[in-house]
């Protein structure tokens, strides 16, 4: 049950990386993403650090999530609740495994090739565009 909601987070959070195609979470392979037990983990929760004053000196909100097999170590201070500090931990250490297990085929790796790709042909049509520009211009005496 654990290990679904925390693939559901990830999948969600590759929802918010799409901005402009809905055609990314097809080509998405999720089949490899690690699954991580809740035995394997060993948490803390201690104070965080930075601006905030008495709200970050006074509560323990800071998760520190380590990965017992691996000795991944994951520091999560991103929100002021805890809650969602734990959840957004997990996240971060289910991202991390799948960079160390799967390499390029992990769903960040995934998503940079998606966005290279996607940069590659806007390049190319801004060549293209350039160029029947410049041939018309010729064409019409303009140059």
């Amino acid at each position: 049950m654990l290990t679904f909601r925390i693939l559901n987070n990830v999948n969600r959070s590759v929802s918010a990386f799409q901005k402009n195609s809905s055609a990314l979470k097809h080509t998405i392979d999720f089949s490899k993403v690690p699954k991580i037990n809740e035995c394997d983990l060993t948490e803390q929760f201690v104070r965080g650090s930075g601006p905030g004053g008495s709200a970050v000196n006074k509560n323990s909100n800071c998760v520190v999530l380590t990965h017992i097999p691996t000795g991944i170590v994951i520091k999560c201070h991103t929100s002021r609740s805890q809650d969602e500090n734990r959840k957004m931990a997990r996240d971060m250490l289910i991202a991390k495994l799948d960079d160390i297990i799967n390499g390029k085929d992990s769903v960040e790796s995934q998503k940079k090739m998606i966005e290279e790709n996607r940069f590659k042909k806007v390049e190319y049509k801004k060549k293209k565009r350039a160029e029947i520009k410049e041939k018309w211009k010729k064409r019409e005496g303009l140059i």
